[in-house]
């Protein structure tokens, strides 16, 4: 019986996780994905009696729970209230088992936890919504689209040198058209103020979003070059994401028309430049603020 009563308590600490020193309590404040090839963000939130623990030392060693493909370390950074972060680059998902150590002052305390690593279903995350890579590959799809818009402008509007500059020009902004790191940022920033939107009250509906689909299909048909990609592209597939994209667009007109609004209320007097460059200064600064509250993470 004795026998029994210790087999039954030893496993209910291995599924607690083994532990020393200071009862600490970890938790993941983001997901560890596997990425293959590519450092990953790992962050971790520490707690003592539901109270954020800092100035800890944290060093974490990985291995895999049922096979053999050595140890991955990590040492973890503090970045605030409890949280702290690093990155680690594993070689493939599935279920880990994480050694910690914790260090403060002469404490020392060491922990085993074990946690599933999951293929990542996307790029980045957004309060936990993923950005797919389908999301990029559009975005850079739209900013091909309005560059053949402005070339075929140009060739309207300039002849001789100037349209080789201007020509020359635009070609060497579709270098920039894939970049990983400018595809995201367009991404985030819409719908960082998208999100921010319905945080005030505001929706979009299905009336307002189809008005702003049909203005951009008069932009786009005035270019045959634009109209012969989205061809290409496939009209049906394209206005379908588009109807996503349109949806953020006019709830991120929604933020922009208040803050133009405010400015004009603080600022009775003030010329309609003075409004824009105030109303401009505003929404920069509005949306700084709404991003460093999101949870955003970008593998």
């Amino acid at each position: 019986m004795k026998k029994v009563i210790f087999a039954l308590v030893l496993v209910i600490a291995m599924l607690a996780g083994c532990s020393s020193g200071p009862d600490y309590k970890i938790t993941m404040s983001k997901p560890l994905y596997f990425v293959k090839d590519k450092d990953t963000p790992f962050e971790i939130k520490v707690t003592e009696s539901n109270k954020a623990v800092t100035g800890l030392k944290i060093s974490v060693e990985l291995s895999m729970a049922n096979m053999d493909h050595g140890t991955y370390k990590a040492n973890l950074v503090e970045i605030g209230n409890g949280r702290y972060a690093g990155k680690v680059q594993l070689p493939m998902d599935g279920k880990y088992e994480m050694d910690y150590t914790l260090k403060k002052g002469d404490n020392k305390s060491e922990k085993v936890i074990d946690y599933v690593v999951k293929k990542p279903a996307g790029v980045a995350t957004i309060n936990g919504k993923w950005i797919k890579k389908e999301d990029l590959d559009f975005y850079q799809f739209t900013n091909k689209l309005d560059l053949a818009m402005k070339r075929d402008q140009a060739k309207k509007r300039y002849s001789g040198k100037q349209l080789d500059e201007e020509l020359s020009f635009l070609d060497s902004q579709e270098k920039t058209t894939g970049d990983k790191n400018q595809l995201l940022t367009q991404i985030i920033r819409l719908k960082a103020v998208a999100l921010l939107a319905v945080e005030k009250g505001h929706t979009a509906t299905t009336e307002e979003i189809t008005q702003a689909i049909e203005k951009m299909k008069e932009q786009y048909n005035q270019s045959e070059s634009a109209k012969a990609l989205i061809q290409q592209y496939g009209e049906e597939k394209f206005w379908n994401l588009e109807k996503e994209q349109s949806k953020d667009m006019v709830l991120a007109t929604m933020v922009q028309q208040d803050v133009i609004a405010q400015v004009k209320k603080d600022n009775p007097k003030a010329s309609n430049q003075e409004i824009q460059y105030d109303a401009d200064q505003n929404f920069d600064d509005l949306l700084v603020s709404q991003m460093n509250s999101l949870n955003i993470q970008i593998l």
